[in-house]
């Protein structure tokens, strides 16, 4: 996990309302200790486009669409 942004809990995170978490910086989350993920806020055009890259990139490595996983259960 990195020491660069906040790390908080999906449990946490499923607390807020949309407000609230459009006020948040960038962070990791985390259920019982482990990492799942990490949240980038895009302020501006430039953050967006480099999140969306990274994004991109990821993807190709691996995951499946929401849709699939629903479909599963």
């Amino acid at each position: 996990m990195s020491n660069l942004i906040p790390t908080y809990s999906i449990g946490d995170f499923k607390k807020l309302k949309v407000p609230d978490i459009k006020r948040l910086k960038s962070c990791e989350l985390t259920s019982d200790g482990e990492y799942l993920c990490t949240i980038v806020f895009a302020c501006n055009d430039y953050i967006r486009t480099q999140s969306e890259g990274l994004a991109s990139l990821s993807n190709t490595q691996g995951g499946e669409d929401l849709e699939k996983i629903l479909v599963k259960e």
